[in-house]
């Protein structure tokens, strides 16, 4: 039986059904919330803080469950000219996407997985060319909302040890099954408008390129720590860090400083695999020692601990 809370919005109602958010929640901040800065701070006792922590912590399983503290769920705001500008365009293609399938645009929630900084350039400019995984059809790949334990694997820590995902509004619809390596750019005919890799029980929506920023709404950050996911993806026992971490987004920022731009590109190219699950962690962090050198990688990691120093 689908657990309702009701949200004073158009839609009135939303429901977690069985770990799943269906439904638009509210695009209007409540009483329990605060503003900082392009994003609402959504407080506990929020009736959308809480239908996000539920879903988020229910779709990783009891054990890691219990090992994870949502530190915060921030709300994109709609009050910015840019902000308000997506949220109604998406809106349009909601309606004609309605009218195009008989009346059901097939709006989902799904989650994307970056570093802090992807996230927030994401949500103040949409997604870019960087965003897009090619591993299995070519766009902006999402995990459903029940499933965030596969998206949590994916979210790289910040200097704080915080991972960060982007809940987002997704307009599937209707749904095309795209295979393993397919490099599929674009609906197979007119009938279809996004891909799935199971028509049946999806774990990943495919938004094709073209359509990332009309298809997807950028709409919650979600903050958490969770030593044990950790465990998980490095298959081996945690280690407690003597040194504040280096996000590999804020560490190719800093060797963007100080590399010639052939070198740097390689080291993007290596990154953005492993951002899309082409290699493991091991290969990148190779790739960037032969590239950058130990000398390099070390003075970065050295400048960054001595502000990190500064600042407590």
């Amino acid at each position: 039986m689908a657990a309702q809370v009701e949200i004073e919005d158009q839609a009135s109602v939303t429901e977690l059904d069985n770990g799943e958010i269906f439904d638009p929640l509210s695009d209007d901040a409540d009483s329990s919330s605060s503003s900082s800065g392009s994003t609402i701070i959504l407080c506990r006792g929020n009736r959308e803080h809480d239908v996000i922590k539920m879903c988020f912590l229910s779709g990783l399983g009891g054990a890691l469950a219990s090992d994870t503290t949502v530190v915060s769920v921030r709300k994109n705001s709609t009050e910015g000219i840019t902000t308000r500008a997506k949220y109604v365009a998406f809106r349009i293609f909601t309606e004609a996407m309605a009218r195009k399938n008989g009346g059901d645009p097939n709006v989902k929630y799904g989650w994307y997985a970056g570093s802090r900084e992807e996230i927030e350039r994401i949500v103040s400019y949409g997604f870019s060319s960087g965003d897009i995984d090619d591993s299995r059809g070519v766009g902006v790949h999402l995990v459903p909302s029940k499933y965030s334990l596969f998206a949590a694997a994916g979210a790289e820590p910040d200097g704080e040890g915080l991972r960060h995902l982007l809940l987002c509004r997704i307009l599937l619809g209707k749904s095309e099954q795209i295979v393993s390596g397919s490099k599929q750019s674009y609906p197979s005919s007119s009938e279809f408008d996004s891909g799935v890799d199971d028509l049946h029980n999806p774990r990943k929506y495919v938004v094709w390129s073209s359509n990332m920023n009309s298809y997807i709404l950028p709409s919650y950050i979600v903050s958490f720590r969770s030593p044990r996911l950790r465990v998980i993806i490095r298959g081996g026992s945690p280690a407690r860090p003597s040194s504040p971490w280096v996000s590999f987004a804020a560490l190719m920022s800093m060797l963007s400083k100080s590399m010639d731009a052939s070198r740097m590109n390689l080291i993007m190219r290596t990154y953005n695999d492993f951002r899309k699950r082409k290699i493991q962690r091991d290969q990148l962090v190779r790739k960037m020692r032969q590239v950058a050198g130990d000398n390099l990688l070390a003075q970065i990691i050295k400048n960054h601990r001595d502000k990190y120093k500064n600042r407590v």
